[in-house]
């Protein structure tokens, strides 16, 4: 938390804050937003699912919840299950790195073992703010996806936008076009959906 004093107290009598000192407090302020919902799950919808496919996606007629737990260090690390209907399988797990956020999903089977598409995502771009970070795909998970034949997620970027007392955005986007935005209701807290498969 030093990093972010430094950037408080740098007011205008000082020379600007470096980007890096920036991006650093900026991380912090990001994790902390998050784990200000730890222990609460929040109801979701499909704000975007382009383009339009001609068969219903994963999420169409879902249930969808995600629920902030793995709070036991949260300025490190936050782990927030996604559900979709009675598949408990995904997890978003936020690391706190040297640089900024690393952004990973975890997949399981209902018996708690890793699925072969597991642990991608990416660490976070420059330019992240305190309530939105965007995460380019990195090599391991491009190793992934060529390996899996998931050739359609290799320029994947995935965000996650906290509108502080209103909603929290997941997002999927690639250049050519494809657009996923799923938002959570923050100011409507539910029940509490089963533990995730493996958590």
């Amino acid at each position: 938390m030093v990093v972010v004093a430094m950037v408080a107290t740098g007011g205008c009598a000082g020379p600007a804050s470096p980007p890096a000192v920036v991006a650093l407090a900026s991380a912090d302020r990001f994790m902390a937003a998050l784990a200000v919902y730890c222990g609460q799950a929040f109801a979701g919808r499909v704000l975007v699912d382009a383009p339009a496919s001609a068969t219903p996606g994963p999420f169409a007629g879902k249930v969808l919840v995600m629920h902030v737990r793995g709070c036991e260090d949260p300025i490190h690390e936050l782990r927030v299950p996604f559900h979709v209907g009675d598949d408990h399988s995904r997890t978003w797990v936020l690391t706190r790195t040297s640089a900024g956020v690393r952004l990973k999903h975890d997949h399981r089977h209902p018996d708690g073992s890793p699925d072969a598409m597991t642990q991608y995502g990416g660490d976070s771009r420059a330019g992240g703010t305190a309530t939105r970070q965007e995460f380019p795909v990195d090599a391991a998970s491009i190793a992934l996806f060529q390996r899996l034949g998931s050739t359609a997620s290799l320029e994947n970027t995935w965000a996650i936008d906290i509108q502080p007392g209103r909603q929290l955005v997941y997002e999927l986007s690639r250049p050519n076009g494809r657009l996923l935005r799923v938002a959570f209701d923050l100011t409507r807290p539910v029940a509490l959906p089963p533990a995730p498969w493996g958590g």
